[in-house]
């Protein structure tokens, strides 16, 4: 079994909620992941103090594999000389000095690609051919039981209610690809709140039977959220394991103080369960999917009082 924390659109500056930062950082202590996504907006406005701040932060967290990727807030928007010209200086001497990377984990490998567009389109993003070629040169011959993500700050599909719906410029190609590579998830931010789903949802594509499972997390420490999580904060929790993805969904609660398991989505790899046959050779029942992991459960209740850290 996998644990992923998936965090985003931090935005150190002026919206960020320290209060809402400290729960994130305990949040992570208590769940103990095996890998960290921090999916973009870093900052407010790409200013150096902010991306020292975040860098800060980020090594509060657990040190385990932690997956970033820039977003459009971490590029200047005022600053036009320096956008057009060194638009990541901070962020590489910061956060990361490669925009473009793959992590391969026990039971994962994870394609961090930067959908950002400094010079084209500050606010929609873009992914280009030759980043869809790292990908696919990533996942080639990796073994069928190993999961294949892709990481990017962008969304490749509108969220539900439509608001701000403008997915990246050609988006269905990037997913037509990542499909035929057999990608499970993507992982994103930059909507302000989650959607979690699947790609069949809203884009059959040439294969209607191999959707991505899309997870979007809101912003997880600034007041920024949008539509139903204005003014909240949000993460999601990911398990994987046993031919099934969990994603748990978090919405930070002031009367609580902490992340509040708000709703939780069940898919199964490639699509459906595996056949009866193919249940029995990987050494459990139908049935046992749908049990809950126990570790999860420990960590999605408001933390005990006195509590201690990973």
């Amino acid at each position: 079994m996998i644990s992923l924390l998936h965090v985003s659109d931090l935005h150190f500056g002026p919206p960020y909620h320290p209060e809402v930062g400290e729960a994130v950082r305990k949040f992570a202590h208590r769940l103990r992941p095996d890998c960290i996504v921090a999916s973009g907006d870093f900052t407010q406005r790409a200013r150096e103090e902010q991306f020292a701040e975040a860098r800060a932060f980020l090594d509060t967290l657990p040190q385990v594999p932690t997956i970033v990727t820039p977003g459009n807030h971490d590029v200047p928007l005022y600053r036009g000389l320096e956008r057009l010209t060194d638009p990541y200086r901070y962020y590489r001497k910061h956060i990361s000095k490669t925009l473009d990377y793959v992590t391969e984990i026990p039971g994962a490998v994870i394609v961090s690609l930067n959908s950002t567009a400094p010079r084209q389109a500050i606010t929609n993003g873009r992914i280009h051919r030759w980043q869809i070629d790292l990908a696919r040169e990533a996942f080639h011959g990796v073994p069928d039981e190993v999961h294949r993500i892709v990481v990017a700050h962008h969304h490749f599909a509108p969220p539900p209610d439509w608001e701000g719906a403008d997915v990246m410029p050609k988006a269905k190609r990037a997913l037509d690809a990542f499909t035929a590579m057999r990608v499970d998830m993507i992982l994103g931010g930059h909507l302000h709140r989650a959607y979690i789903g699947n790609s069949l949802d809203v884009y059959a594509g040439a294969d209607r039977e191999h959707g991505i499972i899309i997870a979007q997390s809101g912003t997880s420490t600034s007041r920024r959220g949008r539509a139903r999580e204005r003014e909240k904060n949000s993460l999601n929790v990911l398990r994987l394991g046993g031919g099934v993805i969990r994603i748990t969904h978090y919405m930070y609660f002031d009367d609580a103080g902490d992340f509040v398991p708000t709703s939780r989505h069940l898919f199964f790899r490639r699509g459906r369960p595996p056949l009866l046959d193919d249940a029995k050779e990987m050494g459990h029942g139908i049935e046992s999917i749908f049990m809950d992991d126990r570790r999860e459960v420990r960590a999605a209740g408001a933390a005990a009082p006195g509590a201690g850290e990973g």
